[in-house]
């Protein structure tokens, strides 16, 4: 037996067998989950990282810098994309203020708390307010500035989030193109993104499409539920959900402003489990359907027209919200109810002590007015995994298997390249 060949082919599987388990790994940290506190009954933030656990969540979105929320998942690995609020915009221009704020607000929980981007507005540029659209960009560039001279610029991206209204044209894919309007403010926007190394954020949700306009679009084709779906007549590439045909729509207007290699993130998309009469479309069983087929693609990568770029993809939300202005569906995008019970069957259950018992309030509570009966004990590990939103069960212990599986091979090969 050719001893020398038998190991040349040993390591040459151990190799594989190491690209292979790197790449399952890679796969595991794009689940996002928007964590909106408009809300006067939910859980302490303490409570919380259990819940972003459950579904398997490894980044998170948060509306603020709130402290609490950055304190409490402290040390856990999670990934937090902070945001500065429209109101914030005019003093960001200052570089003084902004440095003054990433101190105030970011700093003291770096680098146990793991933050990794700050989104400058949300949906500005669709506001048709032109003192905000004039501080978007100074206050971004501020921001970053302010970055670099903390040195904090390679580990913390600066971006905005931009509604879907942002395109003039969506359909098909190959023929998105922005609003000739805006095309002036987002020319440099993009440049910005592109220098800095930042994503371009856009805010999608094909639930808007279908309700208004149910007699044309196929519900099927929002949901990701088998449909024969369309063509692109200009690429021939094959769409058969919604979602992906509107981030390539986002790639294509890009493309036409040179811009296609910016990378697209998904900052929010959702669907409601309740709504008014006139929300067509708003029901428990179609918020499992698209909530649960959209945090299972995040363990596949590309649509049809990038298929090697990963989705980075952020579902709204993680608690109904009761405080919300605007229509019923606006309350009632969560994934968990303010006790920490599921607003719908997300296919795990929890332990009895998160939803049917209650912790007393905190002094911060009461202080606060968030001592309703929804701030309960924290919810215990999933206990089963059978089910639509097997997120943190099926994909996880599926790689686990595979892991373990080839490590049954390695180990002993290893032992005879020992000897």
């Amino acid at each position: 037996m050719d001893h020398s060949r038998f190991r040349q082919q040993c390591c040459t599987f151990i190799i594989f067998v190491t690209i292979f388990l790197t790449a399952l790994a890679a796969k595991t940290a794009s689940i996002g989950i928007n964590y909106g506190q408009i809300a006067n009954n939910l859980p302490s933030p303490e409570n919380v990282v259990s819940l972003i656990k459950c579904v398997g969540a490894t980044k998170v979105k948060l509306y603020d810098a709130d402290p609490k929320v950055l304190k409490a998942f402290a040390n856990t690995g999670v990934e937090f994309m902070v945001g500065l609020g429209n109101e914030y915009l005019s003093k960001m221009k200052d570089p003084n203020k902004a440095q003054t704020w990433i101190k105030t607000n970011l700093l003291p929980y770096l680098p146990s708390t793991k933050i990794t981007s700050i989104f400058v507005g949300n949906e500005v540029l669709t506001f048709n307010d032109s003192s905000l659209t004039s501080c978007l960009l100074p206050a971004m560039q501020s921001v970053h500035t302010a970055l670099v001279n903390l040195g904090l610029q390679k580990q913390i991206t600066v971006t905005t989030t931009h509604s879907l209204a942002v395109l003039q044209t969506s359909y098909p894919p190959s023929s998105g193109t922005f609003r000739p309007d805006l095309a002036p403010c987002l020319a440099p926007i993009l440049s910005f993104h592109e220098k800095t190394g930042s994503p371009f954020l856009i805010n999608a949700y094909p639930y808007f499409a279908y309700k208004d306009n149910p007699k044309q679009i196929s519900l099927d084709y929002v949901l990701f539920q088998p449909n024969q779906g369309m063509v692109d007549p200009s690429t021939n590439l094959h769409y058969d959900n919604m979602l992906f045909a509107q981030i390539d729509a986002v790639y294509s207007a890009l493309g036409k402003l040179g811009y296609g290699k910016l990378p697209v993130h998904i900052s929010e998309t959702g669907w409601p489990s309740k709504g008014d009469e006139d929300e067509i479309g708003a029901t428990v069983e179609n918020a499992r359907k698209y909530n649960g087929n959209v945090m299972k693609l995040n363990s596949k990568k590309g649509t049809p027209l990038k298929p090697e770029s990963d989705l980075n993809i952020y579902v709204f939300a993680l608690f109904n919200e009761n405080m919300k202005p605007g229509p019923t569906s606006e309350r009632n995008y969560g994934l968990f109810k303010p006790d920490g019970s599921p607003a719908y069957n997300l296919g795990f259950s929890l332990s009895s002590s998160s939803s049917s018992t209650s912790s007393p309030p905190s002094n911060d509570a009461v202080k606060n007015g968030t001592s309703g009966s929804g701030a309960g004990a924290p919810p215990q590990p999933p206990t089963s995994s059978n089910g639509y939103l097997a997120i943190s069960s099926a994909t996880s212990l599926e790689r686990y298997h595979l892991m373990w599986l080839s490590l049954s091979f390695l180990l002993p090969l290893l032992m005879i390249l020992k000897f």
